[in-house]
């Protein structure tokens, strides 16, 4: 959509400056152009063209049409002439379109926009003969990158700045690499500077795109004559914020030498988070804003995916008496001046994060919460620790604990990237870890490289655990939710958060579709609906008021921060809505209960889209909802019951209503992980899982079932059949032929109730059979030779000789020669049998050759022979554990 169109108050971010954009108000249905085009008659050549083939019988109904109402101006207008009339389409494909990594991708409205603006700004000169600059504000997510190159691109066409020189800065190796290797993806090659003398040497060769961190030019500003006036020299500077300005690491200094070095040259800043009061009167380091996609903007347009929050906590109880003495013990020998300075470092929270049961808590926490929620979804998490140490303790836990994957990812131990440990064990811990990375990995790049291939591409690992690195500037969209263990504040919590809103769905295949990393146009639609943040710091409070009432954002206008988060409470406040609309739209139904009147209703096509639409909202505000402890502050268990219950009610009717009516629905967007969510919301409710578990070897237990009054015929066959499977599950290798047999007989008879070809008291009276026979073994002694009845044993090795010799090579073998074979064999077993024979590899051989030289001279080939001694081996194993 065309600028204007779609954000008409976009001219009122910068009054002072002329507004670029002016042309585009004709798409406005009261100016003149727009409207002179949609009342223009066609011309005759015109006409021709379009009335042709299949269209010409339409001609005399659109002509007349025409000369008698004439019609107002649509939205369709609007758009259509906002893209495609011929100035602006061929501008598209030659300046804004690339093809990044082979696919094409075409600049979003605000990449156009930013990149107009800035041309028509670059071309004015100040006093001193320098080209004006300014800062690009856009939203992490929506194509900060793209936007350079798109730029870089339109500078070098630009038949107005002769011989264009483009230096890409940025203030860390991680994205002066992530920047080069968007450029070159895009077919522009740049030199990235190695160090400071390199930099003043591509300086002087007029290298025309170049890369490099703002540090070197504390290194490069110290040769002489390292000078450079050239007007036509573009520095684009990424986080212009971080890299400008004195409070960030003392970057304000480099900034200087860099401008000094290239004293005419155009600055261009990029920024993806909002900029605080302080740094907006920095903004006339650049020349002013150019350009502002912020964040609810960004949300509107579904650029990115809105951003939940929920603040969990982890109790400390500590005991002030207790700590002290030790303290004072462990100071002992320090003045009281260097005591209290000990003891306020040590008291901080971050120091308190930072402690082993803390640790183990806040782990133990994001291992269930992400099992239960997240896992076999294909969205992945990040964890953001308050130290290296304690990135290594988190991994050990969630290891210790066994539900979910992980990976760290942190920079060397002799880097001061963050706050490094003081003490002796948790430097030794961070160094023991970085070696063991070395020798897997052989360098710091290649473990970075593989690591988050791994997080972006497989499915392992499933969380990200980080300190500083990868906060910024990191884009994997399968990112999904930040569980946050460390205080973040200002710009770093903003990018952080950041990490997890990019779009992202998968083609039905496991592969990423749709939208791409860098915010361009690649498809329709996302899986991923919402990022989610799991605070544990309380950095946000509960955002019920403004976010700036929060010491962690202060400083920043609330106008920028508008629409960051929203409380997880505001999406579940939504469920009850989104519940009575889909139950509204079964409201001429009278018997809410009759599950074939719910079917025969969506008959019709229009009713089930329109029933699958309703559910796919619905579900997707329910997982929500029940990942969060949230949910239990807006409705009672009562009600969160019924809303469980009625989700898989309506879930069971759409698989009903697809095979019914012969139809395939795409259900990834909205059901990624349900199968997780029923059987950890649906299956764990009281009123359906708090009993004991049934016995099926106990009589009085079966019948009890049967005799229970409130629970219907299928519920009760149900658990049953549940108890049935688990205790055929559980013997299976005892005895694999029998157990196979029944558990085959089992699932036909739910199947057969399933489908309704049999009644709810049919299912029950059948399933109670199979009970039966499964826990007595009965009517076996029937089915088997004279010589194996009576012998469970004998009976279980028959079972298994039977289906591999009763049809060998293509001869019948007589049942009686078989079971005499399965009673050998068990002998051949018992005389072989040692104590830990099983743990005994030369026992287990002797064993494995005595079956092979009685089975040597039966017809079998050689396949056979080999499945043969294997089943046999199992079943040995199995029935003769000790």
């Amino acid at each position: 959509l065309d600028e204007q169109a779609a954000h008409p108050d976009e001219r009122d971010i910068n009054p002072d400056e002329p507004d670029f954009a002016i042309e585009d108000q004709a798409v406005y249905p009261t100016d003149r152009p727009l409207r002179d085009l949609v009342d223009r008659p066609l011309a005759v050549a015109e006409a021709e063209a379009i009335y042709f083939g299949d269209l010409a019988s339409a001609r005399d109904h659109f002509e007349s049409r025409e000369v008698r109402e004439g019609r107002e101006v649509t939205a369709q207008d609007e758009a259509l002439y906002a893209l495609c009339r011929r100035d602006r389409l061929l501008d598209l494909v030659r300046r804004f379109t690339v093809f990044d990594g082979g696919i094409r991708k075409v600049a979003r409205h605000q990449q156009y926009f930013a990149v107009i603006r800035a041309m028509e700004r670059v071309r004015q000169f100040d006093l001193q003969g320098a080209r004006k600059g300014g800062v690009i504000w856009h939203t992490p997510g929506t194509g900060k990158s793209l936007t350079m190159v798109m730029l870089a691109k339109a500078l070098a066409l630009d038949r107005t700045i002769p011989n264009p020189r483009i230096l890409i800065v940025t203030d860390r190796e991680d994205l002066d690499r992530q920047i080069k290797d968007t450029f070159k993806s895009c077919e522009m090659e740049p030199v990235r500077a190695t160090t400071g003398a390199h930099l003043v040497s591509l300086i002087r060769d007029r290298t025309p795109l170049v890369t490099t961190i703002i540090n070197k030019f504390e290194r490069a500003a110290r040769v002489r004559d390292a000078i450079d006036e050239d007007p036509n020299v573009f520095v684009l500077v990424d986080e212009s914020h971080r890299t400008q300005t004195g409070p960030y690491g003392g970057y304000g200094q480099l900034a200087a030498q860099m401008r000094r070095m290239l004293g005419k040259a155009c600055y261009l800043g990029f920024t993806g988070t909002p900029l605080l009061r302080r740094e907006k009167n920095t903004l006339a380091t650049f020349g002013g804003l150019i350009h502002q996609y912020a964040i609810d903007q960004a949300v509107r347009d579904e650029a990115v995916v809105s951003l939940l929050y929920e603040g969990r906590i982890v109790e400390q109880q500590i005991t002030p008496e207790t700590v002290d003495r030790w303290f004072d013990k462990l100071s002992e020998g320090l003045s009281p001046a260097q005591q209290a300075d000990l003891k306020r470092k040590y008291s901080r929270m971050d120091a308190l994060a930072k402690t082993s049961q803390v640790i183990r808590a806040k782990a133990f926490d994001v291992s269930e919460h992400y099992r239960q929620h997240w896992q076999g979804s294909g969205f992945k998490a990040q964890l953001v620790a308050p130290s290296k140490a304690a990135a290594c303790r988190f991994k050990e836990v969630l290891d210790e604990i066994g539900h979910v994957t992980s990976e760290i990812v942190i920079s060397p131990p002799d880097d001061h990237e963050g706050t490094e440990e003081t003490d002796g064990p948790s430097r030794d811990v961070v160094r023991a870890f970085w070696r063991r990375m070395m020798e897997r990995y052989g360098t710091e790049g290649e473990y970075n490289r593989r690591i988050i291939k791994a997080f972006k591409q497989s499915e392992e690992p499933e969380i990200l655990i980080v300190v500083s690195k990868l906060l910024t500037g990191f884009d994997a969209p399968r990112n999904t939710v930040l569980y946050v263990c460390k205080s973040l504040r200002e710009h770093n919590l903003l990018q952080a958060i950041m990490r997890v809103n990019r779009l992202y769905e998968e083609d039905g295949t496991g592969e990423e579709g749709g939208v791409g990393e860098e915010g361009a146009t690649r498809g329709e639609g996302a899986t991923k609906k919402f990022g989610f943040i799991i605070d544990y710091e309380g950095l946000l409070g509960e955002l019920d008021g403004a976010m700036t009432a929060y010491s962690a954002l202060e400083g920043f206008d609330p106008s920028d921060l508008a629409g960051t988060v929203s409380h997880v409470k505001e999406e579940i406040r939504r469920l009850r809505h989104l519940h009575d609309r889909l139950w509204d739209l079964f409201r001429t139904i009278r018997n809410k209960s009759d599950m074939e009147a719910f079917e025969q209703f969506l008959a019709d096509g229009t009713r089930r889209q329109n029933f699958y639409e309703r559910l796919r909202d619905f579900v997707r505000c329910l997982r929500v909802s029940l990942s969060s402890d949230k949910i239990h502050d807006v409705y009672d268990e009562d009600q969160i019951e019924i809303f469980k219950r009625d989700g898989a009610r309506f879930l069971e009717l759409r698989r009903s209503v697809r095979v019914r009516y012969q139809e395939s629905v795409d259900i990834s967007e909205y059901e990624p992980g349900i199968r997780r969510l029923l059987d950890d919301h649906v299956a764990a409710t009281p009123a359906r899982t708090i009993v004991d578990p049934v016995n099926i070897n106990d009589p009085d237990a079966l019948k009890a079932i049967v005799e229970e009054t409130a629970v219907t015929d299928a519920s009760k066959a149900d658990r049953i059949a549940s108890a049935t499977r688990r205790t055929i599950t559980e013997k299976v290798e005892e005895d694999p032929t029998f157990y196979r047999r029944f558990s085959e007989l089992l699932e036909e008879t739910i199947s057969n109730y399933r489908a309704k070809r049999i009644s709810e008291r049919e299912y029950l009276n059948r399933v109670l059979d199979l009970a039966g026979k499964v826990s007595r073994k009965e009517d076996r002694d029937g089915e088997v030779p004279e010589p194996v009845r009576g012998n469970d044993d004998g009976k279980a090795f028959y079972g298994v000789l039977r289906e591999v010799l009763s049809n060998s090579n293509g001869q019948a073998i007589d049942p009686l020669t078989i079971a005499r074979a399965a009673l050998d064999i068990l002998e051949i077993i018992r005389e072989n049998l040692i104590v830990d024979v099983w743990s005994n590899e030369l026992a287990q051989n002797n064993m494995y050759n005595a079956i092979d030289d009685y089975v040597f001279d039966v017809l079998l080939s050689d396949e056979q022979m080999n499945d043969l001694e294997r089943r046999v081996m199992n079943l040995a194993k199995a029935r003769f554990p000790g």
